[in-house]
């Protein structure tokens, strides 16, 4: 099948909450400095900032699954893009270190929302032959998102506003936010959640639209699918016949944050600093960590579902767990620190090529249907609790021994890389539907 210029409209529009997402939760890092000035922050404080909006994404993760069930993916994604659009205004304009918390936690609610919502609405648009690349799509946001705001805390930088400096950089997200929340008005509902309510002429002709060239054959696929649930409509995740899937998306979820990737990105400033960079140097190199993310997204996305998803973590596991081995080297014999940012750069590539652009689309494939909402949330929650955990507790850990978290990191990689040897299925190229039969959770 070949892409249409609706279908890629559609992913471009939801992938946009990715962007947002990216942004929000690194553009942090070029504040805490100032923060820590203007409210005399202790190094748990300053994690607890940093940390607030993932305690949003925690919440907003878990409870995304509800509106997305009832109110469908689409209209629920404009609900995150308000909470985004309040986030960014009410940080700005933060009158205390208790509301600059508040706004940052109601900014997680719409990340952890949006990373819930936007790969499923993805995931239950896109063909089977293309599901991989699209839903990588909302992955590339995110590390566009991010080199965005590196870019952004640069050139915000370079304005020398002072004391208020961090409001700008908190503040800029609004934009975003606003014409995130008008072009969702200009796509459509997801085919599956419309036969789900039994909107089956909306559905049919969403697929349609979306160039389904069988578009027939896939709604009643579709509907048997649906159907097959009608006795299991309240049916619990947690249950024996969905084990599988579970591990599959709590596992791939604390890989991903385990293997140090928000500790380093929310804190890469902070990190060239204690290697004795300046605030400005470390910006701009922050912004060629930023590209290579991007990069090496770009290249995981041309061959995700080519290669498959398995090999991509097979190969990010053994080379993140070396360049966090070369970290922590660094930081425990205080030499050869020019060669920190060649270090971080190949993690991140590492990261990019193959976690980083796996885990959305991996989380959004392995659930049948019926609890395909619910499994999302599971996923993105213990992503987000994760996320959450580390960067509170990075900070602290660090001041006690620069190289130790480095070395956590490195042990979780090498334990990933067996767990994905032994016990993923590889998913690529095989439709929702039928992954629901090969995973026996029908």
């Amino acid at each position: 099948m070949r892409l249409n210029g609706y279908l890629v409209k559609s992913t471009v529009v939801a992938a946009l909450g990715g962007l947002l997402f990216g942004f929000d939760t690194v553009v942090i890092s070029g504040t805490t400095s100032g923060l820590t000035t203007t409210y005399h922050l202790s190094p748990f404080l300053k994690g607890f900032t940093v940390s607030a909006a993932l305690w949003g994404t925690v919440l907003g993760s878990l409870l995304a699954g509800i509106p997305g069930d009832r109110f469908g993916r689409r209209d629920s994604l404009r609900i995150m893009a308000m909470l985004y659009l309040i986030s960014a205004i009410g940080c700005a304009g933060a009158w205390s270190w208790t509301a600059l918390v508040f706004f940052r936690f109601i900014g997680g609610l719409g990340i952890g929302g949006s990373s819930v919502l936007g790969p499923m609405y993805i995931a239950e648009l896109a063909p089977a032959s293309w599901r991989g690349r699209l839903v990588g799509f909302f992955q590339f946001n995110v590390v566009f998102g991010i080199l965005v705001a590196y870019l952004s805390n640069y050139l915000i930088g370079l304005q020398h506003f002072g004391p208020a400096e961090w409001r700008w950089e908190l503040g800029v997200t609004a934009i975003p936010a606003a014409f995130f929340f008008v072009m969702l008005f200009t796509i459509p509902r997801s085919p599956r959640w419309l036969v789900k309510k039994q909107r089956i002429e909306e559905a049919r002709e969403v697929l349609k639209m979306t160039g389904d060239a069988n578009y027939e054959q896939d709604l009643q696929d579709i509907r048997s699918s649906i159907d097959a649930e009608h006795g299991h409509a309240h049916e619990p995740l947690f249950s024996a016949k969905h084990r599988l899937p579970i591990f599959l998306a709590v596992s791939i979820a604390f890989f991903n944050q385990f293997a140090g990737i928000n500790a380093i990105l929310y804190y890469l400033n902070d990190i060239f600093a204690s290697a004795g960079f300046s605030k400005l140097s470390g910006s701009l190199q922050a912004i060629f960590v930023g590209l290579t993310n991007l990069v090496f997204t770009m290249v995981a996305m041309s061959v995700i579902d080519k290669f498959g998803r398995k090999k991509l973590l097979l190969i990010g596991a053994i080379g993140t767990c070396l360049c966090l081995v070369g970290v922590a080297a660094v930081f425990s014999t205080n030499t050869h620190t020019n060669l920190l940012i060649w270090l971080l750069v190949a993690y991140i590539a590492f990261f990019a090529f193959s976690q980083g652009a796996v885990i959305w689309v991996y989380i959004s494939e392995v659930f049948p249907n019926r609890v395909r909402a619910k499994g999302q949330s599971l996923g993105s929650f213990t992503h987000w609790i994760c996320a959450a955990l580390i960067s509170l507790g990075f900070p602290a850990l660090a001041r006690w021994s620069k190289p130790l978290p480095f070395v956590f990191f490195a042990a979780i990689t090498l334990v990933q890389f067996f767990v994905v040897l032994f016990i993923y299925p590889e998913t690529k190229g095989v439709s929702l539907e039928e992954l629901q039969k090969e995973l026996s959770v029908v």
